[in-house]
């Protein structure tokens, strides 16, 4: 999150956002003044936005930049981009920061290129959604930078090394269908029970050949007779 930072005796970048003349009506009738945004900034991470009104527009201009000063913040910057996208609604504006590669320069509208350039910012893209009011995309645009984060990673983008992936062995499907089958067949044959055989006994006809040795001895003794 940004920080408040105390003016100084130093110089700073100073840009007049929009001057409009507006009137007030009073009992006497109408009374004319001018309103000033101002936005202050050193190009280092510090920026400011001041609104004022006053009878001339030298004095809306000193008053509103005076309130900049004392409404600077300290912003968290990345390189020459800010470290992360950002969305911000202020009233029916909304404002849309999105970092950029160095080089890019400032892709922004008119109330938001002044704030991000007095704030140092030299790569950036922007979109303003809603509103056109300079007043409320200024305060937008202020807001999401004061919103900003460090986003701390282990190496700095552009210098990560591609990590070496291990090498996966393909798998096919007919070894898997194959080694199920042999497990499948494996199991039925230990699970079948094993039937032994019967030893069939054959049992000697003792008692036919005694009635017929009977028999035999019958006939021989009629015979003798």
């Amino acid at each position: 999150m940004a920080d408040f930072v105390k003016s100084e005796d130093k110089l700073f970048d100073e840009r007049v956002v929009e001057i409009n003349r507006i009137t007030r009506v009073v009992a006497g009738g109408r009374r004319l003044r001018f309103r000033a945004i101002v936005v202050v900034g050193d190009k280092n991470g510090s920026v400011g936005v001041g609104v004022a009104k006053g009878l001339e527009v030298v004095t809306a201009i000193n008053k509103a930049s005076q309130k900049a000063r004392k409404s600077m913040v300290k912003i968290t910057l990345k390189g020459t981009t800010i470290p992360h996208e950002i969305m911000v609604k202020f009233s029916g504006a909304q404002v849309f920061l999105k970092p950029a590669s160095k080089g890019t320069g400032v892709i922004a509208g008119g109330a938001v290129r002044a704030v991000v350039e007095v704030a140092g910012i030299h790569d950036i893209l922007s979109k303003m959604i809603g509103s056109s009011s300079k007043i409320n995309n200024v305060y937008a645009t202020f807001e999401a930078l004061r919103q900003l984060k460090e986003v701390t990673r282990n190496q700095e983008p552009g210098t990560r090394k591609a990590e070496k992936k291990e090498a996966v062995k393909p798998v096919t499907i007919e070894n898997e269908v194959e080694e199920k089958a042999d497990e499948v067949v494996k199991e039925e044959i230990a699970e079948t029970p094993i039937i032994e055989k019967e030893e069939v006994v054959e049992v000697p006809k003792v008692e036919k050949k005694e009635a017929k040795a009977k028999k035999d001895t019958k006939e021989v003794k009629k015979s003798k007779k």
